[in-house]
């Protein structure tokens, strides 16, 4: 990202860790989709900057499968500044193929006037449901002990079991600061991944990336579980910022399936972010994949915009879809 953006990002305590120098400069250099580029629009004299991509299908938010939110970067909170820039923006909209914004934070600030300036310029502002989101408020001051309290008895019964196993069978590596440790928990965390479930990653540089940029600020977590021969089994990261947790990969070995090292492995973080790092909430990132709601009770909405004009073809095409839905029942 070129210098004067850091007027509209966040910083890295901000707890708003998908808005910051961080996340973009490592995405830009290590998962951009190729033949996309970055367009950095900024609109409504300086009121918002929208990082976007172009590509074969178009102009879209500067998203990938490893963003977890994205919004528009606001470096005003009031109402009045978003809605100019929303004014802005539908105004360079106008004729111009529909824009499309995705995992979005219905509740964002700046949003809602932001949306409200669009429609004020003709922009049909058109909703989807994205992805569904799970996570977890910690009471201040909590404890580890209160945290497993508050799980399903099935999950509060098999960590127990499994921690035990794991203090048996297996060593617990935690990493969090640039060096040996680190380059050799990378190393494991690719080592584990290429032998699990997972299909190849579509930017195999993106997460080692991402860890040694986040190690440098003091935002990784990144955990190992390796067996008695010392090979790993194991492998998750998290980023930490402003109290907030996000798990952004695990994985186990499949092979190592039987031992269930993942959900040993997912204890041992917790209780480490909840004991030594006192976050504030866990986020379990996209999805609704079941073992998510047994570590975490709570799910909220991320959404997708459409902004479309109906004087362009591929505007009216949008709009008129739009309403069909609506019309069905099919809305955001």
């Amino acid at each position: 990202m070129p210098d004067w953006a850091d007027a509209f990002l966040a910083g890295q305590e901000d707890g708003d860790i998908f808005a910051t120098r961080l996340w973009y400069d490592t995405l830009l250099a290590h998962a951009l989709p190729r033949g996309s580029v970055a367009e950095l629009a900024l609109v409504g004299e300086g009121g918002a900057l929208l990082p976007l991509l172009r590509g074969p299908g178009g102009l879209r938010a500067l998203t990938t499968p490893y963003t977890l939110d994205w919004r528009p970067l606001l470096p005003q909170a009031d109402a009045a500044s978003a809605q100019a820039a929303g004014r802005s923006l539908g105004g360079w909209l106008r004729h111009r193929a529909p824009l499309r914004l995705e995992a979005m934070d219905p509740e964002a600030p700046g949003l809602r006037p932001l949306r409200l300036g669009l429609a004020e310029a003709g922009i049909a502002v058109q909703a989807y449901r994205h992805f569904g989101n799970w996570h977890e408020p910690l009471a201040p001051g909590g404890s580890w002990d209160s945290y497993v309290a508050g799980r399903p008895p099935a999950l509060r019964s098999t960590i127990q079991r499994k921690l035990r196993r794991a203090a048996r069978e297996f060593r617990f590596e935690a990493i969090d600061a640039p060096g040996a440790a680190l380059a050799q928990g990378i190393a494991a965390y690719e080592a584990v991944r290429a032998a699990s479930w997972k299909p190849p990653e579509p930017f195999p540089d993106f997460d080692g990336a991402l860890m040694r940029a986040a190690a440098e600020q003091g935002a990784l977590r990144l955990g190992v579980l390796r067996d008695e021969a010392g090979h790993p089994v194991a492998a998750q990261y998290w980023l930490l910022s402003g109290g907030r947790a996000w798990l952004l990969k695990l994985c186990h070995v499949e092979a190592a399936r039987g031992a269930s090292p993942g959900t040993a492995l997912t204890a041992l973080m917790i209780r480490g972010l909840i004991e030594r790092d006192a976050a504030r909430e866990l986020d379990f990132g996209r999805g609704d994949d079941a073992y998510k709601q047994l570590w975490v009770s709570r799910r909220r909405q991320r959404i997708g915009l459409v902004l479309a004009h109906a004087w362009h073809p591929a505007g009216f095409v949008a709009v008129a879809r739009h309403r069909i839905a609506g019309w069905l029942g099919r809305g955001a």
